[in-house]
């Protein structure tokens, strides 16, 4: 292994996101179809911005741990936000009712946010949930806790409805998107 090849493995995640605050752009973040590799990874980007701001509730710990039989199993999807290979954010699809698909665990670790990598998923799995044939993308938030997320989601066209059908404490805004 060369020098540089050395350096870059060894190299931690908040070192390598300086090089991209340094110039480079959104382009070099790369959205990918979620794969059992990434379960480690979406559980941690998400324990950690759910315990940052809440409480984790027990749907947290079943959805964590299991995002294969939550979200996949009924014809959903999990996309993961990479940079430099490694998993920075993620966001999930989950079947409803006919035509309709809850958008939740939209996440980018601490150290990544403010670089539009939240537009980046946002926009990928809108695009996804046009594929699976979804007519309505729903989601579920927190005008407090949520404050960047609400904004990101008016941004990519979600509208506010009445707040109904939710499984966590900490929700209190329903938002929908027509396809």
């Amino acid at each position: 292994m060369n020098e540089q090849e050395h350096h870059s493995k060894n190299e931690g995640l908040t070192d390598r996101h300086q090089h991209l605050s340094q110039g480079e752009s959104a382009s070099t973040i790369k959205i990918v179809d979620y794969t059992p590799e990434h379960a480690k990874a979406f559980y941690d980007l998400n324990y950690a911005w759910i315990s940052d701001a809440y409480e984790v509730e027990p749907e947290d710990e079943k959805v964590l741990e299991d995002p294969e039989k939550y979200y996949l199993k009924d014809g959903g999807a999990i996309l993961v936000a990479l940079y430099q290979g490694e998993p920075v954010g993620t966001c999930a699809l989950k079947q409803g009712d006919p035509g309709v698909v809850e958008m939740s665990k939209m996440t980018v670790s601490k150290e990544m946010r403010g670089k539009k990598i939240g537009d980046l998923l946002g926009y990928a799995v809108i695009e996804k949930a046009r594929e699976l044939g979804a007519e309505k993308v729903i989601l579920y938030s927190n005008r407090k806790g949520s404050a960047a997320g609400i904004n990101l989601y008016k941004k990519l066209g979600f509208v506010e409805v009445p707040l109904t059908g939710h499984n966590f404490k900490r929700a209190d805004i329903k938002m929908e998107l027509n396809l």
